[in-house]
């Protein structure tokens, strides 16, 4: 834990972009609630195995890839971006995920309510387009708390999935909720452990957070796997149903043009960059060899698809659109 916070007092650089980003979307926040319904469906269906796993969109954010990620020029970042017949700053999705399975339904996590202004804090919406209501959820899993993934539990004092438990890894609860280590935390980031406290304590005080260690199911066909770096104690989910798996990759990582191409490319946002790369190497070869579906929260909505190892790097291969919802 320790060397956790002396990577936070280190990254010096990290952390200061890390806090103006942060404080930039919360003042922006403020004055503005969420704004007009989205212009899209926000939901997408997906069958894996017996599972119908749903895309939920929280909405979009507008993000300058060339001030965020790192380990990389912003003329690489240019180059591949047009490759791809991007720019540099893209509208960054944040995505959910919801299944049915035991006679459960569970959220891969949660969006970010109301706080980072008017073009995100969409999932409830989103879950009502898809005829849910967040009321229905029995189990949250979370990938990690950064708010853009726990900020959608509350809704200012309402907890937005009152008969759920939260499932989280006991490495990332501990990080971000053991009280010394936000006394310890440089001051810059002090926001961040407070949003932590602000959303997650209510579960807590009502006893609806579950915490877990890596090794085991925590449902049948749902296991959750160690992918430390973004945060100390970074999730992966692997959810699988017949011979089909999905792996929702929460934060492994941001951009497709780049990091696809080149899995080194870190960002800002990671505690511990080179223990980001190193796992998000790791599940790029594991993907690729055994041609499992991936999910990931900010590759554009849904984020669902395939990828192929190619040379040094990867391609992705986004899920066909599908009116069955088999995705194929």
């Amino acid at each position: 834990m320790k060397n956790h916070i002396k990577i936070l007092k280190w990254n010096a650089f990290h952390r200061v972009a890390l806090c103006a980003m942060f404080i930039h979307l919360t003042l922006q926040s403020s004055a503005q609630k969420i704004g007009k319904p989205l212009a899209q469906p926000g939901y997408y269906h997906m069958a894996i195995g017996d599972i119908d796993v749903i895309a939920l969109s929280d909405g979009n954010v507008t993000q300058d890839m060339t001030k965020l990620l790192t380990n990389i020029t912003p003329g690489e970042i240019n180059t591949l971006s047009d490759l791809n017949f991007q720019e540099s700053t893209v509208e960054l999705s944040v995505n959910a995920y919801l299944f049915k399975l035991d006679g459960k339904l569970i959220l891969v996590d949660a969006g970010t309510s109301d706080l980072y202004g008017p073009t995100l804090g969409h999932l409830p919406e989103s879950f009502a387009k898809a005829g849910f209501k967040p009321e229905d959820v029995d189990a949250v899993l979370i990938t990690h708390i950064h708010s853009d993934h726990t900020g959608g539990l509350m809704f200012g004092d309402k907890m937005v999935f009152p008969n759920a438990t939260l499932y989280v890894s006991q490495k990332e609860y501990d990080f971000w909720l053991t009280p010394k280590n936000y006394r310890e935390a440089p001051k810059e980031l002090k926001a961040y452990f407070e949003q932590a406290i602000l959303k997650m304590s209510p579960y807590v005080k009502a006893g609806k957070v579950s915490t877990f260690a890596f090794g085991k199911e925590l449902f049948p066909g749902v296991f959750p796997i160690a992918s430390p770096g973004h945060t100390p104690g970074h999730s992966l989910y692997k959810v699988s149903s017949k011979a089909e798996s999905i792996l929702f990759w929460g934060d492994l990582m941001h951009s497709a043009p780049v990091q696809f191409a080149k899995p080194d490319v870190t960002i800002i946002y990671d505690i511990n960059p080179k223990e980001a790369a190193d796992e998000r190497k790791k599940a790029f070869a594991d993907a690729a060899k055994n041609k499992y579906w991936v999910a990931s929260d900010h590759l554009s909505f849904p984020g669902i698809g395939h990828i192929r190892a190619d040379g040094a790097g990867y391609k992705w291969f986004p899920a066909n659109y599908s009116t069955s919802g088999n995705g194929q």
